[in-house]
């Protein structure tokens, strides 16, 4: 009786044994992580983004500073003076400033899973950046002022926008300083003196041309796809057209070099260049950098495959080099 007693205990314990041992087996919870990200990208977007990353991360806080290119950098600049940059991670359109960046060694190189998707016409073999998204921007025209849509650059040049069209001011957005450079390199200032001589202005922000357009001031304008197209479901008289040579500014993302935080870090842009965070993207009536993501259909843009095909070729590294000289040249054309 007692041997079959001792029998039962062992076995008992031998059952106890097992049972801790599938709780030690368990996975523990992800230790809490945190992350900071600046950004140009609009509040809408950026909000979408941090809420489906932390649902998938939840062990990740997240926080972000959405302002303009020029600000996130200035931002950045003083913070670095005073020794320590916040951010983890930087995502913009301003391709030069991410030159420069890697040129100063400040960022730290990180190639993902998901950048073998990735189409842009600018790229980083050593992944100190890679494109997130790719912004266009194309003519937008007041639908009750014109009424062809316009097929090319030149035909900026015709009447119907003989004194009513206008680019934003490129030392207020970077977006227009990278498509006048564009345009000038491939086309020439020729190009800008024949928009002057038609009576094209140089407007203030991006936002405000084609506020000006949709008002009727203007009957076009050079403007940002995204900007215009929310404009558009929301009613107002405007077109959006892409030239067959097309203004594709592609919106790197990278991580910060000396970050704290490099492996929440790497799962932000693991998720960001997914096809989930893409999709997303794809839904803010702009173009994903993923040619496996659609774009949203209906709405004039196109796939990323075909915006890469057709994007004017522009020298980063040229055009940031001589930004001051390009600004004041354009501006001096455009107010004589």
């Amino acid at each position: 009786m007692i041997q079959r007693i001792v029998s039962i205990a062992l076995a008992c314990l031998a059952l106890a044994s097992c049972g801790g041992g599938k709780e030690k087996a368990a996975e523990a919870p992800a230790a809490p992580e945190t992350l900071m990200i600046y950004t140009s990208m609009k509040e809408v977007l950026i909000g979408q983004i941090k809420d489906a990353f932390v649902k998938k991360h939840p062990n990740v806080t997240v926080d972000y500073y959405s302002a303009g290119a020029g600000k996130v950098m200035a931002k950045m600049a003083a913070e670095r003076q005073s020794g320590q940059i916040v951010a983890d991670i930087i995502w913009t359109s301003e391709v030069p400033d991410f030159f420069s960046m890697k040129k100063e060694g400040l960022l730290e190189p990180y190639i993902s899973p998901e950048a073998a998707h990735i189409v842009s016409p600018v790229e980083d073999a050593e992944g100190y950046y890679t494109a997130a998204r790719l912004g266009t921007l194309g003519i937008v025209y007041n639908t009750d002022k014109v009424k062809t849509p316009p097929t090319s650059w030149n035909d900026l040049l015709k009447p119907e926008f003989k004194g009513a069209f206008a680019i934003a001011n490129p030392a207020l957005s970077g977006t227009a300083f990278v498509s006048i450079g564009m345009l000038v390199e491939n086309f020439g200032w020729e190009f800008v003196e024949k928009l002057r001589a038609n009576g094209a202005m140089m407007g203030k922000g991006s936002g405000q041309v084609i506020d000006d357009t949709a008002s009727g001031d203007l009957s076009g304008c050079i403007g940002v796809d995204y900007i215009t197209l929310d404009k558009v479901e929301k009613g107002a008289t405007l077109g959006f057209a892409y030239p067959q040579e097309m203004l594709v500014i592609p919106s790197p993302v990278a991580i910060l070099k000396g970050t704290k935080n490099q492996s929440a870090a790497r799962k932000f842009v693991d998720f960001l260049l997914s096809a989930e965070g893409q999709s997303i993207i794809a839904g803010a009536n702009t173009i994903p950098a993923r040619a496996d993501v659609a774009v949203k259909a209906g709405i004039g843009l196109v796939s990323a495959d075909v915006a890469v095909g057709r994007a004017l070729k522009v020298d980063y590294a040229k055009l940031g080099a001589e930004k001051e000289a390009s600004i004041e040249r354009f501006a001096n054309i455009m107010t004589k």
